[in-house]
Order: C-alpha cells, then sequence, then structure tokens
C-alpha cells in the first residue's frame, strides 16, 4: 500500500488516495481535523468538486483497475458544509456552480470504465453517499446509518436520489425514505435492496478489499463492459435525475432552505411554511 504522489493525482487535497497491489486505488474522504473519532468527513467547496471530478482521472488511469471509497473518522460522509449550504442560498454564482458539479458527480460515477466498491460505516449522507449508492458494488456496516437529509434542509431530494433510489429498492420504500427524510440502517437497506451487502463493521473494510480484489483479477474488458452496459438502467433515468436536481437547486433561492438552515445550527425540529405555491 502506497500513498499516491503521481502527478495524475497532484491536485487533490481533501481526498487521500493510496494504491494497494493488483490495481485497487483506494478513495479516502478525509474527515476535518483527521481521523479523530469526533470526527466526521462534511463535503465543503473543496471535496465536492473533488468527488466529481476524481471520477474522470480515475476513469483514465492505466495502473487503476478497482477503487475502493470509504470516509475517515467518525462515519462514511456527514452531507454538505453547512457554510457551503448557506453560500449556495445566498449566491446564485455559487448555487450555479455546485449544480454542475453534483451533476457531475453523479454522472461520471456511472461513466466511469473502472469498477467502485464502497465501504460504508457510520453516518452516509450528501454527496459522499452519492458516490456510495451509485457504486457498483455498495457494502454498508449493519449499523449505518443511511440518510438523505434534503426534505430535512428544506429542498428536493435531488442528488442520485431520483435516478438510483427507484430502481434500487423499488418506488413505495424511496418515496417513504426520500419524502420522510428517514434513515436506513445498514441491514434494513440490504434488505429493500439499497446497498450490494451489510457486514459487522468490523469486516467491512477487509470485505470491500476482498471485493474489490476479486473485480481486478477478473476479466477487465468482460466487467467494464458488464457496468457499461448495466448502467444503461441509470442513463435512461437521466431526464428524472436532471429534474430532480434542477428542482433542488431551485429550492436553495427560496425560503424553506434558510429555516432549515437554522434549524439545523440550532439543533431544533424546523418551522416551516404551511402552504407551498407549487
Amino acid at each position: 500500500m502506497t500513498d499516491i504522489t503521481l502527478q495524475h493525482y497532484s491536485a487533490y487535497e481533501s481526498l487521500k488516495l493510496r494504491r494497494h497491489p493488483g490495481g485497487v486505488l483506494e478513495v479516502i474522504m478525509g474527515a476535518k481535523g483527521g481521523s479523530k473519532p469526533g470526527k466526521l468527513s462534511t463535503a465543503d467547496d473543496r471535496m465536492h468538486r473533488e468527488l466529481a471530478d476524481i471520477w474522470r482521472d480515475i476513469d483514465t488511469d492505466p495502473d487503476t483497475r478497482v477503487v475502493v471509497i470509504r470516509g475517515e473518522g467518525k462515519g462514511f460522509s456527514g452531507g454538505g458544509d453547512l457554510e457551503l449550504v448557506q453560500q449556495m442560498a445566498d449566491d446564485f454564482d455559487v448555487r450555479t456552480r455546485v449544480w454542475r458539479e453534483a451533476r457531475d458527480l453523479v454522472y461520471n460515477i456511472i461513466n466511469c470504465n473502472k469498477p467502485i466498491v464502497s465501504a460504508m460505516h457510520g453516518a452516509a449522507v450528501g454527496a459522499g453517499l452519492v458516490a456510495g449508492l451509485l457504486a457498483d458494488i455498495s457494502i454498508a456496516a449493519r449499523d449505518a446509518r443511511i440518510i438523505d437529509g434534503h426534505t430535512r434542509l428544506g429542498v428536493t431530494a435531488g442528488d442520485h436520489a431520483a435516478i438510483v433510489w427507484p430502481l434500487l429498492c423499488g418506488m413505495a420504500k424511496a418515496k417513504y425514505y426520500l419524502m420522510l427524510c428517514e434513515t436506513v440502517t445498514g441491514e434494513e437497506a440490504e434488505r429493500i435492496g439499497l446497498v450490494s451487502l451489510c457486514v459487522d463493521e468490523a469486516e467491512l473494510i477487509s470485505r470491500a478489499f476482498e471485493v474489490a480484489n476479486k473485480l481486478a483479477a477478473g476479466s477487465q474488458t468482460a466487467i467494464r463492459w458488464t457496468k457499461y452496459s448495466l448502467n444503461n438502467w441509470l442513463r435512461m433515468a437521466g431526464p428524472s435525475f436532471d429534474t430532480s436536481l434542477a428542482l433542488e437547486f431551485m429550492g436553495f433561492g427560496g425560503p424553506d432552505v434558510k429555516e432549515g438552515i437554522q434549524s439545523l445550527r440550532e439543533r431544533r425540529a424546523p418551522n416551516f411554511r404551511p402552504d407551498s405555491p407549487f
């Protein structure tokens, strides 16, 4: 195992990259302040951009066959940094830039020709969750907490939700969890088909690398073309995704998101408007 200092990935700062034998690349979403138990990785403006861009570089990296993505510290990912969310609500240019990154994050993962394995523990929310659930093989700890937090914030469940949740777990479950912003444990996520596997947290990383090593040892053309073919189901859902993302970012210009941000900062339930112009 070696940390990467190659020119191919020299621009990345918020993501830690390590090469493992057999062409396995480990991508670690780093928590602010390091891997202390109380820390959780959040997607500030830099991490959000890097999560969107890195899949293009992985796609063209001749030394990588398979990717394992995981979080550092307390959990897999903690959602969007509230400072960035506030900037999106206040500034049209920031909102437009992050919309483009959110679009690229989803499509770049789908179009990356290398298979991706995710290893989710603790909380899995926000931009990190996009990679966690769009991964070709998603593995969650039994007590992982998968949360699509958009409606709690006061915006549409955009990002990856409309493109993949109904396909993975069915429309009824997707509506329940996305509209109510309910938590899905890793064990429940496996039961309903939202993730590929769930394991005890102590086994999570070793199981992820076990799967990655099997993929790396297989026929790369066969595996990559199988991924490409299956992901046409996701490409067909592109219009639904584009609509959900546009509505999400239209919501960032509205009043509900301001209450959502304030309630999160004050650690209280939100008090949204009782009606909607829609």
